[in-house]
């Protein structure tokens, strides 16, 4: 009876916890010799295959017009790929479009965040930009807790989670049919620890997924444009700003004014063709 009870409390675990795991991670759509080196990326077929050759065959010449082109083709017939758009950022950065290269890194960045290539090249293209702006202090915790959680993306947090949650399952069978007390032991603790990183992984992972599906960041893609304190040309001046700059679009509901927030805090309204969601 009291094994009964056990195995009752692990398949109510597996109803609570699986339907995490069954979320859909993907995205909806959108070192320092030569940093701008490319990614590799899976191609389905060889129609596909020939045009990405095509495209790192032009990059690798200089020709970064046509690299931009291919790859920017490739997007829009494939979807998204981390590695494209992190080739697409290498080619807009030596073409010298600041603001483009930052876009796409971002892009890159938002799909495979543990990618320490692309969080280099993403930190080198911002310090070409003209704002410099300091960030509101955040408690070490949550800055850690965001840290983290940007380790991985939604795809392997969830992964992660799924191993971590097999494990749980193996320590508490052991806790419930081991026959020695220290195996006991042992198996309600590994239970409870990989309870524990299961739950932490669902969470970062439903978080990943949410940022890439509700995009509320943008990049200034205009030179220059100056922050209203009403949405419209004859507000109140309050900030500019300049291209590659990255923002929180807080407000988008208007049809040619978006409501802004940076990383001080300053709140301001600009025209929506100046920015590009990410």
């Amino acid at each position: 009876m009291k094994n009964l009870i056990y195995i009752i409390v692990i398949m109510a675990c597996v109803i609570a916890v699986l339907p995490l795991h069954a979320q859909d991670t993907t995205a909806q759509s959108p070192s320092m010799v030569d940093t701008t080196s490319l990614k590799g990326v899976a191609i389905p077929s060889e129609e596909n295959s020939v045009t990405k050759a095509q495209a790192d065959s032009a990059y690798a010449k200089g020709d970064y017009v046509s690299a931009i082109e291919l790859y920017e083709s490739i997007l829009a017939n494939q979807g998204e790929s981390a590695a494209i758009y992190y080739n697409l950022g290498n080619s807009y950065y030596k073409n010298k479009d600041i603001a483009h290269s930052i876009l796409n890194y971002e892009r890159a960045y938002l799909l495979s965040p543990g990618d320490s290539d692309i969080r280099f090249n993403l930190e080198m293209a911002r310090n070409d930009t003209v704002d410099k702006i300091d960030s509101i202090n955040q408690l070490f915790l949550m800055s850690w807790i965001t840290s983290l959680r940007n380790s991985l993306s939604a795809d392997g947090w969830a992964g992660g989670a799924i191993i971590s949650f097999i494990i749980f399952l193996l320590a508490l069978s052991l806790y419930i049919f081991g026959k020695q007390l220290v195996l006991k032991k042992l198996g309600l603790l590994f239970a409870g620890l990989c309870l524990i990183i299961t739950i932490v992984a669902n969470i970062f992972a439903s978080q990943q997924k949410s940022l890439l599906i509700n995009r509320q960041t943008a990049i200034i893609m205009s030179p220059s444009v100056t922050a209203k304190s009403t949405p419209d040309a004859g507000g109140t001046d309050l900030f500019i700003l300049h291209e590659g700059h990255k923002i929180l679009v807080k407000d988008a509901t208007m049809k040619d004014w978006c409501e802004i927030q940076l990383e001080d805090g300053s709140i301001g309204w600009i025209p929506r063709d100046v920015i590009e969601i990410i």
